[in-house]
């Protein structure tokens, strides 16, 4: 049973327990593509179908990760089908497995309020934002924040981790970030507002029909989700 039910890889040079973190972040990828097409799928149609599914494909993955063994894991398999070309980039398996568990923690609570006792409301609206945010830092900028938690919890210390953010070191210059490139993110920030904001970009919508254009055009630019945190209440 050992041979097969175990949380890490042995690697050679390596003395603490690793994962892939290449395949984790395609991973998590794959999941939050996923993830992010039912959820707007849901709140367009007000249909929770897709999002039903997602929620037991979370959850089997990540009871797969935790409990058995990641490297049976679909998602983390089609990770490292599309990463098997690149060199491995390893990290501390124990963090990534704390992370997980809550993980799969959030997966329960949404199986039970959402799929067995089909609740919507906006907690478990928000519940599917934390999802999506939590997927999307460690997607977009590598950032675990549930293995960040892992030092606040254990006295035993994160090594290898992702982008080597546990080792204290200096900021190089091609990472630190200018008073200009602040004030150009602020001008652009304005800018976005003001287009957000332009009456004849809300006043053509080729996509829906007259009667849904104009139920959107009503609730303003952002009336897509005003109309997701609608369907909550139903």
């Amino acid at each position: 049973m050992k041979k097969y039910f175990y949380f890490w890889e042995e690697v050679s040079g390596y003395n603490v327990r690793v994962l892939n973190e290449r395949e984790v972040r395609a991973g998590a990828w794959i999941m939050f593509l996923f993830a992010i097409i039912s959820f707007l799928v849901s709140c367009i149609t007000g249909n929770f179908l897709s999002t039903k599914i997602i929620i037991i494909v979370f959850l089997l993955d990540f009871f797969i990760r935790v409990i058995l063994n990641p490297k049976f894991s679909p998602t983390l398999i089609l990770g490292r089908f599309f990463v098997s070309n690149q060199t491995p980039e390893y990290v501390w398996a124990p963090q990534k497995r704390f992370a997980w568990s809550m993980w799969l923690g959030l997966a329960i609570f949404m199986f039970i309020m959402l799929v067995i006792n089909n609740i919507i409301n906006p907690i478990t609206m928000l519940a599917c934002v934390l999802c999506l945010f939590l997927l999307f830092f460690e997607t977009a900028f590598g950032i675990c924040l549930g293995c960040k938690m892992y030092n606040k919890f254990h006295k035993e210390k994160a090594e290898l981790c992702p982008g080597w953010v546990c080792e204290i070191k200096q900021k190089e210059e091609i990472q630190k970030i200018s008073n200009i490139q602040i004030l150009i993110l602020i001008i652009f920030f304005i800018l976005l507002f003001f287009i957000f904001n332009l009456d004849f970009l809300k006043s053509k919508n080729p996509i829906r029909n007259n009667t849904q254009n104009s139920e959107l055009q009503n609730k303003g630019s952002f009336g897509w989700i005003k109309n997701c945190m609608s369907s909550c209440g139903k």
